[in-house]
């Protein structure tokens, strides 16, 4: 019996659309046989035609091919949309997927700006039956799943500090060009907390974990780069990012700090997810540095040490990858995926740590937003 296919078209052919294409191509890794399959079908991106050609070469079920989005989106063979396109294009392109029924996994931060994250939250509440995510790929990594399970049983005792990150150093080249993750009318006013902020909030917020008040500290330290042509130019968009903020325990009531960092100039990090968790009770921390560590502290009296356990490939999504194996980040795409298809109805995981949702989204625009706000007035923004 030939299982269900759900075909997707994909709009930006670059870096994430070949990696969310790949992860599609893996899709006999996971066990269970109840998932529908995704097929990419289409393809649309202007201007790019060596993306183009990779696409042609390693898809034979691609029967659409354009350069403008609409096509895709008119197109009855097309079920589902996979979106990685720039910030300022996501108002237009989010709204108009909606509108044609066909179901969206978009790329972070749905809309440059609050305003625009807000009216696209208009338009999926004026569509129930479209199925709207937002990617995140981070917390699909066993080391994550076991610090939420450790977060659910409230084994830490009292909460006293979470700090969540994304470190990288693919700006520490200061003759690196600027493109358009650089300029504000592209990228958004947020920075790097626009590219990268959604990731180290898909967590907190799914625990319900929301800051009663934020304070900033932003960095704009390249502040000129050279464009294509080798002419120095202002580069204006924030280059790293700390948020403090508190928030409520829903477990226990009780107040703790929350720490948020967005650093695209972080020396020594190639490109580090990491969350820590520090209770009166018990500790845990986890880092992408480290992919196969979880770190666990049990406090009691004065002698207190981290223990280190070798977690291996304990997936959301049961997979055929054995135990002791490594996982990485196609690992975690394809996971991301797999939570994608179960939202859609076409599978049955249990387990598996749905996507970031749209009003997760709007939260996160709340939060960048005031933290804007903070950092213009050196005072904490109440939320």
């Amino acid at each position: 019996m030939t299982k269900r296919r759900v075909h997707f078209g994909i709009i930006g052919l670059g870096l994430m659309g070949k990696e969310f294409a790949s992860a599609v191509s893996r899709w006999c890794h996971f066990k269970n046989d109840t998932f529908s399959k995704p097929v990419i079908t289409g393809i649309c991106d202007k201007g790019n035609p060596e993306a183009v050609n990779w696409f042609t070469r390693n898809f034979d079920t691609i029967s659409l091919n354009c350069s403008d989005y609409h096509d895709l989106l008119a197109s009855p063979e097309i079920d589902a949309i996979y979106c990685a396109v720039p910030h300022n294009q996501h108002q237009e392109l989010y709204i108009n997927i909606i509108r044609s029924g066909k179901h969206l996994l978009g790329e972070k931060p749905f809309g440059i700006d609050l305003a625009a994250n807000e009216k696209i939250i208009e338009e999926i509440n004026k569509r129930p039956d479209v199925v709207v995510r937002c990617s995140s790929e981070f917390p699909y990594f066993p080391g994550a799943r076991r610090v939420i399970e450790f977060i659910k049983s409230g084994a830490y005792g009292q909460l006293m500090e979470v700090r969540c990150g994304f470190h990288h150093s693919s700006d520490m080249d200061l003759q690196k060009p600027i493109n358009w993750k650089r300029t504000i009318e592209v990228n958004g006013e947020y920075g790097c907390m626009g590219d990268l902020g959604l990731h180290t909030l898909h967590i907190p917020l799914r625990l319900g974990w929301f800051p009663k008040w934020v304070f900033a500290d932003l960095q704009n330290i390249a502040k000129n780069r050279p464009d294509e042509k080798g002419n120095i130019v202002p580069c204006e968009t924030w280059d790293n990012a700390v948020i403090t903020s508190h928030c409520n325990d829903p477990l226990t009531n009780n107040e703790f700090s929350l720490v948020l960092e967005t650093k695209r100039m972080a020396p020594g990090q190639t490109n580090t997810w990491f969350i820590e968790v520090y209770g009166t009770e018990k500790s845990v921390r986890f880092s992408t540095h480290d992919p196969k560590a979880f770190y666990f502290l049990e406090t009691s009296g004065h002698e207190q040490g981290w223990t280190r356990i070798d977690i291996g490939y304990q997936s959301f999504i049961p997979v055929i990858t054995g135990g002791i194996f490594e996982f990485g980040f196609s690992d975690a795409i394809l996971q991301m995926i797999g939570a994608f298809m179960c939202d859609l109805n076409t599978g049955s995981a249990p387990n598996a740590f749905q996507n970031v949702l749209p009003v997760e989204t709007h939260l996160s625009h709340r939060i960048m937003d005031a933290a804007i706000k903070s950092f213009k007035t050196g005072i904490r923004i109440n939320l």
